[in-house]
């Protein structure tokens, strides 16, 4: 089953694939759906070259056909063994696989994109007309092996996947990479979050979209704010087939009379509530204040947690307002509140903090709101790991001073003695 169409028709949606996933989710592949929305944002980011798209996308193709069809598990399940087998898995593939001429992966029928019956995920030789024995170089696995290492960094940089099994293969035994390929330690890694400067212009710029256009920025307000104070991911807050969140996940303590935000699941198949604080309670309010309901959530509202400004014109929500928005739906309102307060930090004379914001993404909001709340405002490691639903302390700790610049100036003031002389 072909999942991603050409580079010119990739963003259109295409219902096969929708099934096709529908279907494996069903059958017991939970993550199925996000795991895809994250390799779908993964291609998009390749598209302005279009050879890497290419290669991207065929890998990735056959590696979920293997995944989901073959081991019948989850990404979150792969690790450094089970990796393996899928390269076992490419040198020896099924011959029913192996095409031996380059054919479309989709075809048109009647306006819609249909599954290509005669594409092949695996492209073999053959001399005077007659196949070839497969076989797959040395140096093609570890090709593979970059392109899902790369793959899984992107999973590890939006806190979808916490290994990255591909890289620990080409670091030892018979596929590592020569140095040169290597990536380069921390003072490689790319911003992942705002500057208590930068995150003040998107607040900022939150409010004035609010104030201007409260028909269309009230909702665009509650996003970013409860994003941010309840380190949410995107996937957590968009629809997909079998999740639709809704204003009664949040949740008042009976006992306690404390509210929280539930997540029926987290990347690692867990359920969490997050602590709520008073000023995300108040954005809460503003916005059902809008929307002509009541200050707070009754107990199991199914009211949208983010409603449509109109109905949807195609897929399973045509027609229908009163219905959730989608992962990429979400992703372009706060790319769109990130440009527009970039923008606000340039006219202030803040060009490279403006440059540093345009870089940062959607999942930013999540690590900007663990950092500030253990950098800035001091809450307990303990209190943050529950709330973002880490499985350990160590990777909440990442997010203790993790600042370089903090780290220079600290050690620019150490002195070489401490008594004086």
């Amino acid at each position: 089953m072909p999942l991603f169409d050409t580079l010119s028709r990739f963003e259109q949606p295409n219902h096969s694939v929708n099934l096709y996933l529908a279907g494996l989710i069903q059958a017991g592949i939970a993550d199925a759906g996000v795991t895809y929305e994250h390799s779908y944002d993964w291609l998009l980011e390749q598209r302005s070259v279009e050879n890497n798209f290419k290669s991207h996308r065929s890998e990735l193709t056959i590696f979920f056909h293997w995944l989901w069809r073959v081991e019948q598990r989850s990404i979150t399940q792969v690790d450094r063994q089970v990796l393996s087998r899928y390269l076992e898995y490419c040198r020896q593939p099924p011959p029913a696989l192996i095409g031996y001429c380059n054919l479309s992966q989709f075809k048109s029928c009647e306006g819609e994109r249909l599954p290509n019956d005669s594409w092949k995920p695996f492209l073999g030789k053959s001399r005077d007309g007659a196949p070839l024995a497969y076989q797959l170089s040395h140096s093609a696995i570890r090709t593979k092996l970059a392109l899902l290492s790369a793959f899984f960094s992107y999973l590890i940089d939006v806190d979808f996947l916490d290994r990255n099994p591909a890289a620990i293969l080409l670091r030892a035994g018979r596929y590592k990479l020569s140095q040169q390929h290597q990536r380069a330690g921390e003072d490689d890694e790319q911003l992942k979050a705002f500057s208590e400067l930068q995150w003040s212009y998107v607040m900022e710029c939150c409010d004035r979209l609010a104030d201007a256009e409260p028909e269309v920025h009230q909702r665009t307000r509650f996003l970013i704010h409860l994003m941010y104070s309840c380190y949410l991911r995107i996937s957590e807050v968009a629809a997909r087939p079998g999740y639709t969140p809704v204003m009664g996940q949040f949740r008042r303590d009976r006992k306690t009379g404390v509210w929280g935000f539930f997540v029926p699941m987290s990347k690692s198949g867990k359920s969490g509530t997050v602590a709520v604080s008073d000023q995300l309670l108040q954005s809460l309010t503003r916005y059902r204040r809008f929307l002509g309901l009541s200050e707070l959530p009754a107990p199991d509202e199914q009211t949208p947690l983010l409603v449509r400004h109109r109905a949807s014109g195609r897929g399973r929500d045509a027609g229908i307002r009163q219905a959730n928005l989608g992962i990429r739906q979400l992703r372009e309102i706060i790319d769109g509140v990130i440009a527009q307060a970039a923008e606000l930090a340039a006219a202030d004379g803040l060009h490279q903090d403006a440059a540093e914001m345009r870089a940062l993404s959607s999942h930013s909001l999540r690590h900007t709101g663990i950092s500030h709340d253990i950098n800035l405002h001091g809450r307990p490691l303990s209190h943050v790991q529950a709330d973002a639903r880490h499985d350990s302390i160590d990777t909440t700790s990442r997010y203790l001073h993790t600042s370089r610049v903090e780290r220079h100036e600290s050690a620019a003031r150490k002195p070489m003695e401490t008594l004086g002389r």
